[in-house]
């Protein structure tokens, strides 16, 4: 059995042990998802390189539709990271595969830890277009090691956290940074899931090249099998939202 699913029994096995990403009213709260791929032709280039104008038009986009969250991305192919530095030097591969989960909200929104575990590690990644005040945490699901990523924080989630620092299921470990300390984005959780970390500390690769998307699906599973959201298979459709 590959590690995701083991991952997937353990978690139907265990639906008590699963807590919140985020705060998620199942009776009232609805999700709006936001496609960022070449298939939906706006936001243009120009809204994307102006990050306030990209705020609000994802603002205006959850205001008109009614939904508290916008959501997106998983094995997403993102053409918008067009001429960023950090995914595409136009020289070799663009990195457009993008391998989190997006939840799109106002700054300051809560950051919650779905299952109990530690600090692995952290870090300010202070790179435009990059995540910006970063935390990993480490489970340990009898046995199964998953590492949970928290990127586009709010600097002052950093202040005194310390690795191996113990963390309980549903505790606030964050809130949605600004756009100018979270990467300049407009506020959003990027949430990943990953079962090895490969040496690294307080980053890991939030997108990849097309040609490694295998390589990295059998180490990054869909994380809507910690967010299991209401009415939801796969995160990439629209959930209890119309399109506007």
């Amino acid at each position: 059995m590959d590690l995701s699913a083991q991952l997937a029994r353990y978690i139907k096995a265990h639906t008590n042990r699963v807590g919140k990403v985020v705060d998620f009213d199942r009776g009232t709260d609805r999700l709006y998802h936001l496609d960022l791929t070449a298939g939906n032709k706006y936001p243009d280039a120009g809204t994307i390189a102006d990050t306030v104008g990209f705020d609000r038009w994802i603002t205006a986009k959850l205001h008109d539709n009614n939904c508290r969250y916008g959501i997106g991305g998983y094995m997403e192919h993102r053409t918008i990271y067009a001429g960023i530095l950090l995914f595409d030097n136009r020289s070799d591969e663009p990195r457009f595969m993008h391998l989190g989960v997006d939840i799109w909200a106002k700054a300051g929104t809560a950051v919650y830890s779905p299952l109990p575990g530690k600090v692995h590690s952290f870090n300010d990644n202070n790179n435009h277009g990059d995540y910006g005040p970063t935390i990993i945490l480490e489970h340990n699901l009898d046995g199964l090691i998953l590492y949970t990523l928290y990127g586009h924080l709010s600097r002052k989630n950093l202040d005194g956290l310390s690795a191996g620092r113990p963390i309980r299921i549903n505790q606030k470990i964050g809130d949605f940074g600004v756009i100018e300390e979270n990467g300049h984005w407009p506020p959003h959780l990027h949430f990943q899931l990953m079962f090895d970390m490969e040496g690294k500390q307080g980053d890991y690769p939030g997108a990849c090249r097309y040609s490694e998307k295998e390589t990295y699906l059998k180490n990054i599973p869909d994380p809507q099998l910690i967010l299991q959201l209401p009415e939801a298979v796969n995160v990439l459709k629209q959930i209890n939202c119309p399109e506007g």
